[in-house]
């Protein structure tokens, strides 16, 4: 079994390789949360009985960080299921070509777009063949199954649509794909051919060089995909594995020398897992990619899931699938986090006695 902190590891052994100004702030951030995740460097809660002491360390609450994102992702994951009716979804993955990967790699701010982009796009689909709204929520990804940049979409996309002029529900949607592969290329080129004339875009091949590659682009097909009717739990499921975690499953990786590091890669193509080994300074340059910018959100929430419309269109929209919305769900605690997923209370002693809290350490600075 692989160490569990095998990333923290790594990321102390090669520390004077990205701790230095001329790593990103966002990436030297999480990349230091995470090495202090659950040590003294963030203090801890005491806890006590009459025979036992126990100190639970503070963790790091970072999104790139492999523990502390297991347990946001489940609680995300049961506000949702109380949050979304009961009724069909789809999941759509909107790709772009590789030619299109090294703009959004060289102009990250671009990436923080490209949601709303992909929303914009079904939503004006959905509105010109039926007359109608979804709900959708937006999930983006920029790595692919060899930790390289590719930046794409996950959009979970309601079955069926509340007719506006009609005020109905519209049970079923067919959602053609080379029409929203169509849809979806023209916004997202539109989009790169407005960032190019405000001058906002740079790339190595220029303002004329970068124009010509989106004319082309433009010109082929795109590969989009469209799933079958899914339950909401199937597309939480999926798409939790990804949104608060680093795109690496800790099992697929094993420190082979403290020079290197292995890494299992999904090779979708031949369909199966490939061995990928890396020296330090490759792995955390590709590591670096997929850090997330501050305050940029995981996930993004669009039509009839938009903050601007959720509050007036919930409560209605419920009562025309006659469904009653479940209230939010508390929030678990550290304690019943564990306990639900492990079976072992953190809070009975060695002895079967309950410890209480007593006190707090502040952080130890090393």
């Amino acid at each position: 079994m692989l160490d569990t902190h095998l990333l923290k590891q790594i990321l102390i052994d090669t520390r004077p390789i990205w701790d230095n100004p001329r790593t990103p702030s966002n990436v030297r951030e999480n990349f230091i949360k995470i090495i202090n995740c659950g040590t003294p460097a963030l203090g801890a809660e005491v806890f006590a009985s009459e025979t036992e002491r126990k100190l639970v360390y503070h963790t790091c609450k970072s999104r790139f960080c492999p523990s502390c994102g297991h347990r946001a992702t489940e609680l995300w994951q049961a506000e949702m299921e109380a949050a979304l009716p009961d009724i069909p979804y789809v999941n759509l993955n909107l790709t772009m070509p590789k030619e299109l990967w090294p703009i959004f790699r060289q102009n990250r701010s671009l990436l923080r777009d490209l949601p709303a982009v992909g929303a914009a796009a079904i939503q004006h689909w959905v509105n010109a063949r039926y007359g109608a709204r979804v709900l959708l929520m937006v999930v983006q990804h920029t790595f692919g199954g060899f930790l390289n940049f590719h930046p794409h979409l996950h959009i979970l996309v309601s079955s069926g649509g509340l007719q506006k002029l009609e005020n109905r529900w519209i049970t079923r949607l067919y959602f053609e794909k080379r029409e929203l592969m169509q849809c979806w290329r023209f916004y997202l080129v539109a989009y790169l051919e407005e960032a190019r004339k405000k001058n906002v875009l740079q790339a190595d091949l220029g303002t004329e060089g970068t124009k010509m590659l989106l004319e082309a682009q433009y010109q082929r097909g795109w590969n989009i995909f469209v799933s079958r009717i899914m339950s909401k739990s199937q597309f939480l499921g999926y798409v939790g594995r990804y949104i608060r975690r680093p795109p690496i499953a800790q099992w697929r990786l094993e420190r082979i020398s403290d020079r290197e590091v292995q890494y299992l890669a999904k090779n979708t193509k031949k369909g199966g897992l490939e061995p990928v080994q890396y020296s330090n300074d490759e792995f955390i340059e590709i590591l670096k990619d997929h850090v997330p910018e501050r305050f940029r959100h995981g996930m993004r929430y669009f039509g009839l899931l938009s903050p601007r419309c959720k509050h007036h269109t919930s409560p209605a929209l419920f009562a025309l699938l006659r469904q009653i919305k479940r209230p939010r769900p508390p929030r678990l605690s550290w304690a019943d986090s564990i306990w639900k997923r492990f079976a072992r209370d953190p809070l009975v002693d060695g002895h079967g006695q309950r410890l209480i809290w007593v006190g707090r350490l502040n952080p130890v600075t090393a």
